[in-house]
């Protein structure tokens, strides 16, 4: 079962899938449900002896495009919708054992192609309003498949983080005639009055990544197009080349930064499937939970009560060190 609910208080719809509690935690070590099914062997979530990238629905979906009825009637005052969409698993490689920071440029610059597929098929579906490409990797973040893996969700409203982005991009549209992103991007660049050095950890003619001067987490990094594009399916192949190199020279960064490979949520926000959103630009933002190699960044009181979020250092100290790695 599966549904939306609207929460009165923030304003926001949240998406009841009771399913969900069923779904793999842990498999035993000699089973993986992303690897390619063996012939003869037991069969995995790919029946196939072998594969390159790989993009399925989800087995546990939270939405799906044909949704059941929901499992109580909606109020005025609370309402209840159908949970359409879609909720898609990308398999990065058929090599367990690899990751995204690890794997051959080759195969970045096929997976950055199959996301501009995945969003611009999508984005196709009247009933979808934001296409929602992100990874979460390690077991700190909650994930229970190692894998290399990636998710899309595909959601019939636009979900609250990014409501409140558009909405701030608009009015900095607005006010001065450029969009937010164009700004940041030059003012990650100037030098800081810290050290004297910019926030940039690396960049190419496409792309450039950042630790943003209001990082909320020790190595938040964005990664943004140089040319202002709303989505992938803005971008020419070039153009995705140079994103999908700045993304994993990010990746290998955090897996040397401590000397063991980062955990983290690697979140693209990119335009609303509706057409406006002029000023929006695309860009991925990466969250690691480590702030020491020892030390967690937990998400407690302040952060997950209040959205009210700590950070235990100075950015300008800390693009120096990533970018120094």
């Amino acid at each position: 079962m599966s549904e939306l609910r609207y929460h009165p208080f923030l304003d926001q719809w949240v998406i009841t899938a009771t399913h969900r509690q069923d779904r793999t935690f842990f498999p035993p070590p000699d089973y993986n449900p992303l690897a390619p099914t063996k012939p003869g062997g037991f069969p995995t979530e790919i029946p196939f002896p072998e594969y390159d990238i790989v993009v399925f629905q989800n087995k546990f979906p939270s939405l799906s495009l044909t949704p059941p009825n929901p499992a109580v009637p909606g109020t005025e005052l609370l309402p209840v919708r159908p949970a359409a969409g879609a909720c898609e698993v990308v398999c990065y490689s058929q090599d367990p054992n690899t990751s995204f920071a690890q794997m051959p440029f080759l195969q970045v610059r096929k997976l950055v192609r199959v996301w501009r597929d995945r969003y611009v098929s999508l984005a196709a579906h009247p009933e979808i309003e934001y296409v929602f490409i992100f990874e979460n990797k390690g077991k700190e973040i909650g994930v229970t498949l190692s894998h290399p893996h990636g998710q899309i969700y595909a959601y019939p409203f636009i979900p609250p983080i990014l409501a409140i982005e558009l909405a701030a991009e608009q009015r900095h549209f607005e006010r001065t005639g450029r969009p937010l992103m164009e700004e940041v991007l030059e003012a990650s660049a100037a030098p800081n009055a810290v050290n004297g050095e910019n926030q940039i950890i690396v960049e190419n003619d496409s792309a450039v990544a950042f630790i943003p001067f209001f990082a909320r987490y020790p190595y938040e990094v964005y990664v943004a197009p140089k040319a202002h594009r709303r989505s992938l399916g803005e971008m020419n192949d070039a153009e995705l080349d140079g994103f999908g190199e700045v993304l994993q020279v990010v990746a290998q960064k955090y897996d040397r930064l401590f000397g063991f490979s980062m955990p983290y949520v690697m979140a693209m926000h990119q335009a609303p499937t509706a057409a406006g959103y002029e000023s929006t630009w695309l860009h991925v933002e990466f969250y690691p939970p480590y702030r020491t190699a020892t030390k967690l960044k937990y998400l407690a009181g302040s952060e997950a009560g209040a959205g009210a979020y700590i950070n235990d250092t100075l950015p300008e100290v800390t693009a120096k060190t990533l970018r120094e790695v």
